[in-house]
């Protein structure tokens, strides 16, 4: 294809291509990025066999562009935005030969921290779920370790019917977490 084709290619479809980007990332800057991406995509490829028409053959290559921008917005993050205003003048935290005033504290292991907090997250949107009653029984029984006697009494139901209860809440929220955090 000539070069006056790939120029073709931008008069008529250029617009309607960063329109469709724009809509759907809401950034010009990653609409643009796109759009430059599927034209380069669009120029190194040989497989664009006419059937169908050539908008929505870019459109196709869009569509696919804007994933990966998507992607890769959630991977990164802009320097800026992690330090606050408050934060911008790091002369508190250094003495004056460059060394920290209090000592660092050990963070962990981010993968497990980020994994927890999306444990935690997930469990909490399946006892939101659980009837108030069973979520209620299980936050005291298994969360807080009170004993059956106060449950029973707090909750006014019998012995009995706290242990039915509470397998029945651990098995909705085992079902649930294995859906929704076991399955992903």
């Amino acid at each position: 294809m000539t070069l006056s084709a790939h120029n073709d290619w931008l008069e008529a479809h250029g617009d309607y291509l960063y329109r469709f980007a724009l809509a759907r990332l809401r950034d010009p800057h990653w609409a643009e990025d796109a759009v430059q991406e599927t034209f380069l995509a669009a120029i190194k490829a040989t497989n664009f066999a006419e059937q169908s028409s050539q908008r929505t053959w870019l459109t196709g290559i869009l569509k696919h562009k804007i994933i990966d921008v998507m992607r890769k917005s959630q991977r990164e993050v802009v320097a800026s935005d992690l330090i606050s205003d408050e934060d911008a003048n790091m002369d508190d935290f250094f003495d004056d030969k460059g060394h920290w005033l209090e000592p660092i504290q050990a963070w962990g292991i981010p993968e497990n921290t980020l994994e927890q907090k999306q444990f935690l997250s997930i469990l909490q949107a399946c006892m939101d779920k659980l009837p108030q009653k069973l979520s209620a029984l299980f936050i005291m029984r298994d969360v807080h370790e009170e004993n059956n006697e106060e449950i029973c009494k707090e909750l006014e139901i019998s012995t009995t019917n706290a242990w039915v209860m509470l397998y029945r809440a651990r098995m909705r929220l085992r079902k649930c977490l294995e859906i929704n955090w076991l399955a992903s």
